[in-house]
C-alpha cells in the first residue's frame, strides 16, 4: 500500500528538507498547516501519513476510542519504514540526509527521537514526545536506554503541566543526554504549558511557548542542517 505524503515546497531555492511527523490524531489540517509553515520558512517539507496501512484516518482532538485502536497497529518498525519513505521523497527532491531535519509532535515527538537514534540526518526536534523515558505500550518501548546510540542532534521541548509526561521524566532524560549522548542535544521546559501547547487547534495551545518552540526549532535547524 502506497503511503500518502503531504508535501509543501517553498518559493525559490529551499534551505533544506524537513519531515513533519504527525500527532496521534493523524496527518490532519493542523499537521498540513505546520508543513506549509516550514515551506514558508524556506524548507521543502513532507509529512508521511503513519496510518496509511489503516486507511489513513484522522481524528478529532479529544477523540481517543478509535484512535487507540489504530495506534495499537503501529510499531517502531513501521514508523521507521514510513519515515524512510519520507526521507526517500526528499532524496528524490535533491536533498541528502545532512540537508534534512525532522520535527514531531505528541506521538511524533517520540518518533523524532526514534529517528535520531536510528538514522543520521541533519537535525531532529520533538515537541512533547511521551514514551521516551517510560514505556507506554509494548510495541513502543522506552528509548532512554538508547541515548548513547543517537546519530542525529536532537532538541526536546516539553511543558511542565503536561499530565502525560512528568517533569521528573523530562529531567531524567536531560541527565541521560548530558551523560551519554554522542551528538548535540538540548532539553527545554515551559512553565504552565500542557500537552499539545504548540497546536493552535487544541484547548491547551499556549502562544508564548508555541512561538518560542517554533523559533528554537528553526534555530536548531539553522545550526545543524547542512545547507545545499
Amino acid at each position: 500500500m502506497a503511503i500518502r505524503i503531504y508535501e509543501a515546497a517553498p518559493e525559490g531555492q529551499a534551505r533544506g528538507g524537513v519531515i513533519v511527523i504527525q500527532e496521534a490524531f493523524g496527518v490532519n489540517e493542523h499537521i498540513e498547516d505546520v508543513t506549509r509553515r516550514f515551506a514558508a520558512a524556506g524548507y521543502h517539507a513532507v509529512s508521511p501519513a503513519l496510518y496509511h496501512r489503516q486507511g489513513d484516518p484522522t481524528f478529532e482532538y479529544g477523540q481517543f476510542d478509535k484512535l487507540l485502536e489504530v495506534m495499537a497497529q503501529l510499531s517502531d518498525e513501521t514508523i521507521l519504514a514510513d519515515l524512510d519513505a519520507a526521507r526517500e521523497r526528499l532524496h528524490e527532491r535533491g536533498f541528502s540526509d545532512p540537508n534534512i531535519g525532522a520535527v514531531g509532535f505528541c506521538m511524533g515527538g517520540r518518533a523524532s527521537f526514534l529517528l535520531a537514534v536510528n538514522r543520521a540526518i541533519g537535525a531532529s526536534v520533538g515537541f512533547y514526545g511521551g514514551g521516551i523515558v517510560t514505556e507506554r505500550a509494548p510495541q513502543f518501548p522506552a528509548l532512554i536506554g538508547r541515548v548513547g546510540e543517537l546519530k542525529t542532534p536532537w532538541l526536546g521541548l516539553f511543558g511542565d503541566d503536561d499530565g502525560s509526561i512528568p517533569v521528573p521524566d523530562v529531567e531524567r532524560l536531560r541527565e541521560a543526554l548530558a551523560a551519554n549522548a554522542p551528538v548535540d542535544t538540548e532539553i527545554v521546559r515551559y512553565a504552565g504549558a500542557k500537552h499539545g501547547f504548540h497546536c493552535d487547534r487544541r484547548p491547551d495551545y499556549k502562544e508564548d511557548a508555541a512561538k518560542d518552540g517554533w523559533d528554537r526549532t528553526l534555530r536548531w535547524f539553522d545550526a545543524h542542517i547542512k545547507p545545499l
